[in-house]
């Protein structure tokens, strides 16, 4: 069973085996998490998104899929980037929601990741009510048994409260 944790703070600084980035489907970086992410992490994330991309993802990463690149500077091995979808209120998609986790964790479990931190996927930017993103991520997540531990790595309290809720 797989154990989760949540912290309050910088995902960017997190020792874990695979470090999951909401990343934009260019995969070159952006706002948010994903520019912290390749801000900290160094030019050699942006090196290998730019390999992926010339290899197989010329059309960048669909949302709800996931691919790993070097971790570059972080305190990780790896960066597991992944697409969540933006929210609409007249269209489900809590399915790609749910794929973003369940995803990431599969990529990370194949690369032999035990520890995995993961920010709240589309919360942000993307517009995803807090809540229904904390339900959606502890469910998916919850339900795996590739890796030991996961942390949601949350930036701030909303946040951290809207994850504590789903884990009470």
């Amino acid at each position: 069973m797989t154990a989760i944790e949540l912290v309050r703070g910088d995902l960017t600084r997190e020792s874990v085996d695979a470090i999951v980035n909401a990343a934009n489907s260019s995969l070159l970086g952006g706002g948010g998490v994903d520019g912290a992410i390749h801000r900290r992490g160094g030019p050699a994330i942006l090196e290998d998104c730019r390999r992926l991309r010339a290899a197989h993802l010329g059309k960048g990463l669909p949302t709800g899929q996931a691919v790993a690149t070097t971790a570059g500077e972080l305190d990780a091995r790896w960066v597991v980037h992944t697409v969540g979808p933006v929210f609409s209120a007249t269209e489900d998609r809590s399915g790609l929601l749910a794929s973003c986790y369940r995803e990431s964790l599969r990529v990370a479990g194949e690369l032999g990741a035990r520890t995995v931190a993961f920010p709240a996927i589309s919360t942000g930017v993307y517009g995803w009510p807090m809540d229904d993103g904390a339900r959606i991520a502890v469910e998916t997540v919850a339900a795996d048994t590739t890796v030991e531990e996961v942390r949601f790595v949350l930036f701030d309290e909303r946040a951290y409260e809207a994850f504590a809720a789903q884990l009470r």
